[in-house]
């Protein structure tokens, strides 16, 4: 967008060849009506009234005298009309004849849609220009913008030219690969509105700068104009239909949401209306299609009071990015009704409005996918933090009896399960009270959980019971947790011990964790019964039975 930009600040007088603009005046066909006769008469022509206000048809347009001075060329905008034919007036009287049709304007047609045609070289020099045009729809002009300039200077402005479309076009088809690439990785509604969006763009811009009949020389002019008010109409529509899409449902609900469909079809009817019926009709079709892109400018401030009611996240993307849009459409429209003249930078400052919101909606998207991120985080650490709350025990913080089961069985290899009780937990309670003993719990659970292995699994699994599972090749070495049992600091220096019982085996099934747990728990009563305080195995009972 800067470079477009500076393409536009540094060449302010593109259009205009570097030669004078000639202003023309008008007079509607009739039949007997010759050049000649036309050049010697020039007050038939009308010079007072805006060339709009003639009407669709036939038409003779004559030029202002040419100023002095030594030009080769001659530049005007394009426009829809059938058959133009263009008279030379030279100083000595004598008349050349050049012209082409809508088929065959794309053998003159330059950069920015403008029609370039060559001034023949004469012994003297051209001093007036008349042109005959037929069918013409006279939506924007009969003939628009006429300069006369030199081919060197025509050089220049399509290098300038082929800059500024180069970059606005390469920039939205950046954007649309970059996007395309996220709705195959995000699947995001929004992101599929915004590509078609920018198709749309990329389309009308191939098309607005004659680009698309460099491509395609062949095209009929009429048939590209035609699909210029087509690709425009579904670019505005797309906006609101991508906006609609990227903002929070509240934001268009009610009759907003009914408004914004009604712009949106108003928006493709009348722009295909135009392109299917021109010339019919041809200035209240184009009347038609201004009046719901006015529609549009008026739905805009109303979906962003609404965006602002309902505080929604994306106001201000919109608010920025429809900023310029919304001033050069303005002009646009001011120009269309006929409240201010045309200019070749405000004929082109729809696509460039147009690139700068989809860049800045580009921008936009962004900003949604972080938030989405962000809340896709937050998600997941709320589902992290209620799992872990719906498998931790409440009071130690380590695993409980249905976590603990749900992790331990199905492993592969043997597993040594190690079960260990707090000694006379009843006496602990009488003597400092249940919120004492709770506080025993805590601290003999994370003494336990410092002592084991860190892949270990450890479990309250009852009211003073405790569990711990890990693989049998790493193993635990029961004495050393033990003494680290024994050392733990318990509240009120109180001295408490603790009895384990373990055992060793296989844990795939559920069966073999109660197989495992009976033998674990007979240990453990038998280090009960040999006076707490100590540990016991179950393969060792075995051998001692």
């Amino acid at each position: 967008m800067a470079a477009c930009l500076a393409l536009v600040l540094s060449a302010p007088a593109a259009a205009s060849l570097g030669g004078p603009k000639l202003n023309v005046c008008i007079a509607r066909a009739e039949r007997g009506m010759a050049a000649p006769a036309l050049f010697a008469r020039p007050d038939r022509f009308d010079c007072a009234h805006d060339q709009r206000s003639f009407g669709s048809g036939d038409f003779w347009v004559l030029s202002q005298p040419i100023p002095p001075g030594r030009f080769d060329v001659i530049r005007m905008s394009s426009v829809f009309q059938d058959r133009v034919t263009l008279h030379i007036l030279y100083a000595d009287g004598t008349i050349r004849t050049l012209g082409f049709t809508s088929a065959t304007t794309g053998r003159y047609l330059k950069m920015g849609a403008a029609i370039q045609l060559p001034i023949p070289r004469a012994s003297t020099p051209p001093v007036r220009l008349l042109w005959h045009v037929e069918g013409a729809g006279n939506q924007r002009g009969i003939v628009l913008g006429p300069v006369v300039g030199t081919h060197r200077r025509d050089d220049q402005v399509e290098l300038m030219l082929a800059g500024f479309y180069g970059v606005l076009i390469g920039g939205i088809a950046a954007l649309l690969i970059y996007n395309l690439a996220l709705v195959a990785a995000l699947r995001q509604g929004f992101q599929i509105s915004y590509c078609l969006l920018l198709g749309c763009i990329i389309g009308y811009a191939l098309s607005t700068s004659g680009i698309l009949t460099q491509i395609m020389p062949a095209i009929d002019n009429n048939s590209r104009l035609r699909l210029n008010w087509v690709l425009l109409g579904g670019s505005a529509a797309m906006v609101l239909v991508f906006a609609r899409s990227f903002f929070e449902r509240r934001v268009f609900a009610g009759w907003l949401g009914h408004a914004a469909n009604g712009v949106i079809a108003a928006l493709f009817l009348s722009s295909w209306t135009a392109a299917l019926l021109s010339p019919w009709h041809a200035i209240a079709l184009d009347r038609a299609m201004t009046c719901s892109f006015v529609a549009l400018m008026l739905l805009v401030p109303a979906v962003l009071v609404r965006a602002w009611r309902v505080r929604s996240d994306y106001l201000w993307v919109f608010a920025i990015a429809w900023g310029a849009p919304i001033v050069f459409a303005g002009m646009r429209i001011a120009q269309a009704m006929g409240l201010i003249g045309w200019h070749f930078w405000l004929d082109q400052s729809t696509i460039l409005s147009m690139a700068v919101e989809a860049l800045l909606s580009g921008i936009g998207i962004a900003y949604r996918l972080r938030l989405l991120q962000h809340q896709r985080d937050e998600a997941r650490e709320r589902e992290m933090l209620a799992r872990a709350l719906a498998d931790a025990d409440p009071l130690t913080g380590l695993l409980n009896r249905r976590a603990f089961l749900h992790r331990a069985i199905g492993r592969q290899r043997p597993q040594l399960l190690v079960l260990a009780d707090l000694d006379h937990f009843k006496v602990i309670n009488e003597t400092i009270g249940h919120d004492g003993g709770d506080e025993v719990l805590r601290s003999f659970a994370r003494t336990l959980a410092d002592a084991v292995p860190e892949d270990a699994l450890v479990a309250r699994i009852g009211g003073e019971e405790f569990a711990v599972v890990v693989d049998a090749a790493t193993g635990l070495d029961v004495d050393a947790l033990l003494h680290a049992l024994r050392g733990a600091r318990m509240p009120f220096d109180m001295m408490v011990t603790t009895s384990i019982g373990s055992c060793t085996g296989p844990l795939l099934r559920e069966t073999d964790w109660k197989d495992l747990y009976r033998q674990a728990d007979r240990a453990l009563y038998a280090a009960k019964a040999a006076g707490r305080d100590r540990a016991r195995d179950a393969a060792s009972l075995s051998m001692a039975a």
